[in-house]
């Protein structure tokens, strides 16, 4: 037996020599070296988890805005013509059509309820459009109409978070916050999630639709103000000059950024980015949020008053940000919630929307932007087509609804998707939200099942478990 053998049996360990380490503990080696520099990248991503980032493949955008018509637009007076509807309008609908259907407020025995406005067609496109959407019509054969789309939640608040979070679930981060998550951002002194609500009032799912959820706070959306300066204190108080304010938020981020180092806890690192974001704001800020710079036609296309809150004037600011690098910016127009009034509110929602939606899209590709934007048009749901609030009102809908897109990887100029002659559910093409959410992430380069965040011992992602990319929406 060798001496090894020996030594082996009797528990002792075998001489060692210099060419032995170097043979039976290189990967050892590697393993320590790869640890450091994993680290060294951890460590700068805490120090500035803001930065630039690369995605899984080449993006086809950049960008996102995303105007989002909080409350249900109604499909069947918008973009859905439903002629059949109109002739049988006032009846009961077919019993076999309710089998199992929950509506949120009415007896899914209402009658029917016609279509209050009149249809036509547009551009080479030919895309079906109401009267009530005549600028969006000019912009026909740029826009995907997407008419085939379902949800999981009939009530808003549960609605507006499925559409934003991809849950109905309070507590996951928001689509934008994904975003940020993914890529970083491009802009130094502007937030990377920015955040505009020009409605009646604020969406029923609060701060959540753009929440960071369980991801560091630093991914959350930034909301900015309608009234008076969209950011507040971007002045110093009477006794604080440039240098004091720099010398004392110097200090500060040092006593931070010696805590980050002993703790590593993120959140740290969100204050430390918040303050300094904070102070450049102060610079950058009052040039980028006046209108005033703008041409008088350019305010004139988008029917934007400087100085007067309105959603024309949000989606103005929208381009301007995302011109300067902001990675995502959301508008939220809490309006859309026809129980009543279906007529005389959607002409107001169409006269307050409609025209800077479509100025932002000929906006963008006057610009050379759309090719790298991608631009969003919807809610959280549809309308029932039967009546509620006597003869002129709809209850919320979930089996079908319509959303529009423009920009980069977005095939222009299609109607994707069809609902059945009452508009009640989707028969061809169905698109759900999980769907829609994993299309919009390849657009920006991902992966959608690789994009996660390890929370309570699971790997989460926006899509949940589920989704698949709509590649008859892709160019």
């Amino acid at each position: 037996m060798s001496k090894e053998s020996t030594q082996n049996r009797n528990n002792q360990p075998p001489q060692t020599s210099r060419r032995w380490f170097i043979e039976q503990c290189g990967v050892g080696l590697g393993a320590l070296a790869l640890n450091h520099l994993l680290a060294g990248e951890a460590y700068a991503q805490a120090q500035n988890p803001l930065a630039p980032k690369k995605p899984h493949f080449a993006p086809k955008i950049k960008n996102v805005i995303f105007l989002f018509m909080a409350g249900g637009p109604s499909h069947m007076e918008l973009f859905d013509n439903k002629p059949m509807l109109a002739k049988f309008d006032g009846t009961l609908p077919p019993p076999d059509l309710l089998k199992g259907y929950r509506a949120a407020f009415i007896n899914p025995n209402s009658k029917l309820l016609g279509p209050k406005f009149k249809f036509a067609k547009y551009g080479q496109s030919g895309a079906e459009l109401s009267e009530l959407l005549p600028k969006t019509a000019e912009i026909a054969d740029d826009i995907t109409i997407v008419k085939s789309l379902v949800t999981d939640a009939f009530n808003h608040a549960p609605g507006q978070l499925m559409m934003n979070t991809g849950s109905m679930i309070f507590g996951r981060p928001s689509f934008g916050s994904w975003t940020i998550y993914g890529l970083g951002s491009e802009a130094q002194d502007l937030p990377a999630f920015v955040v505009f609500s020009t409605g009646r009032k604020g969406p029923s799912g609060g701060n959540s639709c753009w929440g960071s959820g369980f991801l560091p706070t630093v991914y959350q959306g930034v909301q900015f103000r309608n009234v008076g300066d969209p950011v507040l204190y971007l002045s110093n108080p009477r006794g604080v000059d440039d240098k004091l304010q720099r010398d004392s938020l110097d200090t500060i981020n040092k006593l931070n950024r010696m805590r980050l180092d002993t703790v590593g806890d993120p959140e740290i690192a969100t204050r430390i980015n918040s303050f300094e974001m904070a102070y450049k704001m102060q610079a950058s800020a009052p040039e980028i949020l006046d209108l005033y710079k703008e041409p008088k036609h350019i305010l004139e296309m988008y029917g934007a008053e400087p100085g007067k809150p309105s959603f024309a004037n949000s989606v103005l600011m929208a381009r301007r940000l995302v011109e300067r690098g902001v990675r995502f910016v959301q508008i939220f127009h809490e309006a859309w919630d026809q129980h009543g009034s279906l007529v005389r509110d959607l002409k107001q929602n169409c006269l307050d929307t409609e025209q800077a939606s479509a100025a932002l899209v000929k906006d963008l590709k006057q610009r050379g932007m759309l090719k790298d934007t991608l631009v969003i048009w919807g809610g959280e749901f549809g309308r029932t087509p039967m009546v509620q609030g006597g003869s002129d009102g709809r209850d919320h809908h979930p089996n079908a609804f319509t959303m529009w897109l423009a920009g980069g990887g977005i095939k222009p100029g299609i109607t994707l998707g069809k609902t059945d002659d009452l508009g009640f559910n989707v028969v061809e093409d169905k698109v759900h939200v999980h769907d829609l959410h994993a299309t919009l992430l390849h657009l920006l380069g991902f992966d959608h099942e690789k994009l996660t965040h390890r929370f309570q011992g699971r790997d989460f992602r926006l899509t949940d478990v589920h989704g698949l990319v709509v590649d008859k929406l892709l160019a």
